[in-house]
């Protein structure tokens, strides 16, 4: 997810809305998917629509069949001649793809962008895709249990005094997760409190001063991004989480950056990690 999120923020439109899309012509009539990011990817499976998807991006990894398909895009160029050759009757993406779908449209190809920042989104996309593929009834029963499982992790996430916690994009310069990205309603439903709250953007960039103003209790990251080797720099070394070695790695981030149908995984993980500060 780590080349969606910083790939987005370099084109700048990761919240773009949509444009016009050319939507199929009768809901559940979709019978070959071409799925451009791997949130997307993901949902069309845990619904049980893997059978009708022919192509993935390049960054597609989960479920391990998925590697079968042809890899048809990155995040901001798509292979149009070969999803052609695949005859889809859908390709979805997200809104930040609009530029790079747009020779599908002029050739006919119905694509659908869908927003999938919001923890909202994630079950939005769910009911959407199943509603075009034909597997309503799976996609209910995937939410129910979604949530129930969201409930139960919840329910041992108490904490005297929710933990702020820092969730670190990129180092150089600094990204993080701010208060209107998916990843801060996940820091929200483990009891936590976000660092950045205050920020509205997604994934704001941030000064070493306004780090140092956060003081977070904790500091989240991927492998990805070697935070650890930036922490006996400023303004790293000056922050109460680094001293008390709150520095939490998760590895592979996909269950806590990407929008998609494991997330209850990342939820675990983060409550997890969470409560050893409490103990």
């Amino acid at each position: 997810m780590k080349w969606l999120l910083l790939a987005a923020l370099g084109v700048g439109v990761l919240n773009a809305c949509v444009g016009p899309t050319q939507q199929p012509k009768a809901s559940g009539s979709v019978r070959r998917v071409v799925s451009l990011v791997p949130s997307l990817t993901e949902d069309l499976f845990a619904i049980g629509a893997g059978a009708q998807v022919v192509g993935r991006s390049l960054a597609d990894e989960y479920p391990p069949q998925v590697k079968r398909l042809p890899a048809v895009s990155t995040f901001s160029s798509v292979d149009t001649e070969r999803i052609v050759q695949l005859h889809p009757n859908l390709v979805v993406g997200i809104p930040a793809q609009q530029k790079a779908t747009a020779p599908l449209r002029t050739a006919g190809v119905a694509t659908v962008l869908m927003a999938d920042d919001s923890f909202a989104d994630l079950f939005a996309d769910i009911a959407k895709l199943a509603a075009l593929t034909g597997h309503s009834n799976e996609a209910q029963r995937l939410q129910e249990r979604l949530r129930l499982r969201t409930r139960a992790l919840q329910s041992a996430a108490h904490f005297r005094r929710p933990p702020s916690v820092l969730v670190v994009i990129n180092v150089q310069p600094i990204i993080v997760a701010g208060a209107a990205s998916y990843i801060s309603h996940l820091v929200k439903l483990a009891g936590a409190r976000n660092a950045a709250q205050g920020i509205l953007q997604s994934y704001p960039t941030l000064s070493a001063e306004a780090i140092l103003k956060m003081q977070p209790d904790a500091i989240v990251s991927d492998k990805q991004t070697n935070l650890r080797s930036v922490l006996q720099a400023s303004p790293w070394r000056d922050l109460r989480a680094v001293a008390q070695n709150h520095i939490f790695i998760i590895d592979p981030a996909d269950t806590l950056e990407r929008p998609g149908p494991r997330y209850n995984e990342g939820l675990s993980w983060l409550i997890a990690r969470l409560k050893t500060m409490a103990s």
